[in-house]
Parts: C-alpha cells; structure tokens; sequence
C-alpha cells in the first residue's frame, strides 16, 4: 500500500504536462510509472498510483447494477478517469477536459491526500486555505478526528 506525505509545486507546461516532483517519486515502489487520474469531489485531480486505484475499481465494480443510485455513482466518479503513464523525463500529461474541470492553468499544487495525491490550480488551493480559520479546522478535526477528552480509559 503506498502511504505519501508533502505539499510540492509544479508548473504545466504550454503542452499540460508536468514534472512528478522527486519528493513524490521517491515515496513510490521503484516499478510505479503508471497512474489513474480522475475528477476530485472539489475543484481539483486525483492522481491514484494503480495500487490504490485497483481496490476502488473493484469495490465500484462490485455495485449492484441494478440500483439507480449504483449507476449514477459509477457514471459520475468514472467520469474522466484516465490511465497516465510517466514519460522517459518523469513527467505526466494532463488531459485537457480535466484541467478544464480544475481550472488549471499553468502554477500547480500536488498534495499527498494518504495513498494518492490532489492537484490543484495554485490560486485554487491558496483561496481554499485562505478560507478556513484555526478555528474552523479545530473543530473539523474535532469532528472528524474524535475527542480525545471523551475517550474512556
């Protein structure tokens, strides 16, 4: 299972291809040259290395056809998807109807999100942060993370 950290910047070029940073490259196996890139819930990318898209695509596989709710999930997650592989310089093409979706111009974020990574058009990702107080985030981790004071020893 690959388990990535950090925040880099990248640049597309006039192409829409960009470098992998080496700090994302080095957390991969050696043999992982070969990505899924797909629409994220926000206005941004997920690159899946196949490792972590194999279990996703075999749990939508596994929806039962059918339920209405099953097929609009499928049509809507799948949308886009594509298979990318890293060229002989470590970069990756971006197709272009999903840079349209992210609004991704030219400045880049890639963002560990655990076993794969988010790519945002860099004003995107400094507005979205930009957004969201201390505060905001205290209480989501609170939310989301559990609090500790109510855990029972």
């Amino acid at each position: 299972m690959v388990s990535l950290i950090g925040e880099y910047d990248a640049t597309v070029d006039v192409k829409g291809r960009f470098l992998l940073p080496t700090g994302l490259r080095k957390q991969l196996p050696e043999d992982h040259n070969s990505f899924v890139i797909n629409r994220g819930f926000e206005s941004c990318l997920v690159l899946y290395p196949v490792s972590s898209w194999e279990p996703i695509f075999k749990q939508i596989k596994s929806l039962n056809e059918f339920d209405p709710k099953a097929r609009e999930f499928r049509r809507y997650f799948l949308n886009g998807a594509q298979q990318l592989e890293l060229d002989s310089a470590g970069r990756l093409l971006l197709p272009k109807n999903l840079t349209n979706h992210a609004s991704i111009e030219k400045d880049i974020v890639l963002v560990s999100a655990v076993d794969k990574i988010e790519i945002w058009d860099k004003n995107k990702y400094q507005k979205f942060f930009d957004s969201f107080s201390p505060e905001s985030f205290s209480r989501l981790a609170s939310e989301v993370m559990g609090d500790s004071s109510a855990e029972k020893d």
